[in-house]
């Protein structure tokens, strides 16, 4: 698994500066009015540092983006790097700044001069997330040391190391989970690797599918049953709180996704081992509810199936009944996503009575269409629960858009021989698959349905990602939770 780089905070210290190794990061505006750890580092530079500040090129440079000076005279760092950034810059500049660090960090360690700089916390964090890289399954494996990442502040206290670290260690297990290849992350191993969260205090318990056979999780199972692997439901509870009940996360574990019988195109087959994007998430919000001992009642739980064709797969026209009861007439077996969530939805609602629910998949291509890979479709069922999570994903710099619910999509989810239809058409396919959701939500639960199909994993780098998965969400849901204690007290 990935390890952050090792985040260190010390009051900064002008006369470490020239002997510092690896490589030296310094905050400059864009007036180019210099601090005072700037004004040593041009002293040691004999005024390479303010030549720079005043050419074109730094004028040229956009905020929150940096330039290396290789080689400095007057230090023992390889570069001096200047990042142009505002004090008063807020959350989304002030991490695009910290990814531009985190971009160049390599294997060598870093001191960044941060001085009276707000938002640390922020600079911080873009540091962490932006330096990370999937290397498990390269020749050269994982990384055996991690870099150190040393801010060098006017207040120690101003920045909390802890708490910055465990939000980067949710978003790298994510990340992690979401980048494996499904023959090394099979169910089993997916399940193995969330029962090692029960080393920082987390309950975990998985229930493998006799246990599901006997609660009636048949939509889940239908799912699995033409793969090797078993199905299984892994819940993990986080008891921080007092007596209040828990919010729940549920995510769709879909390990690969060939579509079943239904198959998918050979082009593009292989982004399917991202289709436990959902359950990711949810994994990576408990890791870091967990090291940051949140004060909150939190229950996650994940479906954790294959979807492969095979002589004992489900068909199109096979009818399954749900936990809930409901018939579900199967159209395509690669409609497989909602199959397994409203089973655990159900389930969860059964044992847990949550104060509110959401729910996290990788679930339509039509959310794609519709949103992109900017922002991730939010449904709700709520509106005050809907807003506190788009506050927390505004917060966060996490796109979410809301879309619509209505009676009027339910038609296209009528059977004339089930209860209804896993599939509606391609018209509102994603609002489509909610409505199916909804079906599966107990009245007086609040409820948000996260399709993070477009965010999961993107193509192109992003502004604290690289290439492939993000960890969308991890943040953002983090913040929810954080947000929902006060209210709670209220």
């Amino acid at each position: 698994m990935t390890t952050p780089a090792t985040l260190s905070v010390t009051e900064i210290d002008l006369d470490t500066i020239a002997t510092a190794t690896g490589r030296v990061a310094v905050l400059v505006p864009e007036d180019g009015k210099m601090s005072a750890a700037a004004r040593r580092v041009n002293r040691l530079m004999k005024g390479a540092l303010a030549r720079y500040i005043e050419s074109e090129a730094f004028e040229a440079l956009e905020e929150g983006t940096a330039q290396d000076l290789a080689f400095p005279v007057g230090l023992q760092a390889e570069a001096v790097q200047v990042v142009k950034l505002s004090r008063s810059a807020q959350t989304e500049l002030a991490r695009k700044a910290g990814a531009a660090i985190g971009g160049a960090l390599g294997k060598k360690d870093v001191l960044v001069l941060a001085g009276p700089t707000r938002r640390l916390s922020d600079l911080a964090l873009g540091v962490l997330l932006k330096a990370y890289a999937f290397t498990d399954h390269k020749s050269e494996g994982p990384a055996t040391q991690t870099p150190t990442v040393t801010m060098a502040v006017s207040k120690v206290e101003d920045l909390d190391a802890a708490a910055v670290t465990a939000l980067a260690e949710g978003v790298f297990f994510t990340r992690d989970l979401v980048s494996e290849p499904a023959n090394v992350l099979t169910t089993t191993e997916f399940a193995n690797r969330l029962k090692d969260l029960e080393k920082l205090g987390v309950e975990v318990e998985v229930l493998e599918e006799d246990a599901l056979e006997a609660l009636g999780m048949r939509t889940l199972l239908a799912v699995g049953q033409g793969s090797r692997s078993p199905s299984k439901v892994v819940v993990m509870q986080w008891k921080g709180g007092k007596d209040e009940a828990p919010l729940a996360l549920v995510g769709k574990g879909v390990v690969f996704d060939t579509g079943g019988i239904s198959i998918k195109p050979a082009g593009g087959m292989e982004d399917m081992t991202m289709d436990m994007g959902g359950a990711g998430v949810v994994s990576g919000v408990m890791k870091t509810l967990a090291l940051r001992k949140a004060a909150a009642n939190v229950v996650g739980l994940v479906g954790l199936v294959e979807n492969m064709p095979d002589g004992n797969a489900i068909r199109p026209g096979d009818v399954i009944k749900s936990m809930k009861g409901d018939t579900v007439e199967i159209i395509n077996t690669d409609a497989e996503g909602r199959m397994v969530l409203c089973d655990v939805m159900w389930y969860t609602q059964e044992r847990f009575k949550p104060r509110g629910m959401v729910d996290l998949a990788t679930l339509t291509g039509a959310i794609i269409v519709g949103l992109g890979h900017d922002n991730a479709g939010v449904f709700s069922n709520d509106d005050d629960f809907c807003k506190a999570f788009m506050k927390s994903a505004r917060t966060e710099i996490e796109g979410a858009w809301r879309m619509p619910l209505g009676k009027s999509y339910d038609a296209q989810l009528k059977s004339h021989i089930a209860d209804m239809k896993n599939v509606g058409t391609r018209a509102g396919g994603s609002i489509t698959a909610a409505q199916y959701l909804q079906r599966f939500v107990q009245e007086g639960t609040p409820w948000i349905h996260l399709d993070i199909a477009g965010v999961a994993s993107v193509k192109a780098p992003t502004d604290l990602a690289p290439k492939g998965a993000t960890g969308w969400g991890v943040l953002a849901l983090n913040r929810f939770v954080e947000n929902l204690i006060p209210a709670e007290e209220a």
